[in-house]
């Protein structure tokens, strides 16, 4: 019993990771910040590595913190991608080409899309039921 005791902790030992030259991974070259304590700010931050982020923010009509930036992100294939973005009342809304676009609507959904903007445009309204509502 003893010895498969022994021999448990001796197959733990091995397996125990062992430590070599520890050192971050990723080396930030640049980290700037800002901040004037009235909701205006800007940040940059760079890595080794590749990695980049830049934001300005600036008080919001409504309340909130509307920030415009920009960040860079591996793409997968060796290369990298920016994606610039906005972020305010509207929520986040960011641009870039790795972003999934729809597909393009059906010729006939686009012609229906019209029909009922003449109509909002014309004051027709419709009730919950999709009876036409005259005035």
């Amino acid at each position: 019993m003893k010895l498969v005791v022994l021999a448990c902790l001796a197959a733990v030992a091995v397996a125990a990771p062992q430590l070599q030259d520890v050192r971050p991974i990723v080396q930030v070259l640049r980290d700037e910040r800002q901040d004037d304590g009235n909701g205006y700010f800007n940040y940059a931050l760079e890595a080794d590595n590749g990695i980049y982020m830049a934001a300005a923010g600036t008080p919001g009509s409504e309340g909130q913190t509307n920030i415009e930036g920009t960040y860079r992100l591996p793409d997968g294939v060796g290369g990298f991608q920016d994606i610039v973005f906005i972020a305010n009342e509207n929520g986040f809304q960011p641009q870039s080409s790795l972003l999934p676009t729809p597909h393009p609507l059906p010729d006939h959904v686009v012609e229906l899309l019209r029909i009922a903007e003449e109509q909002r445009a014309s004051g027709i309204t419709f009730d919950e039921t999709g009876r036409r509502l005259t005035r």
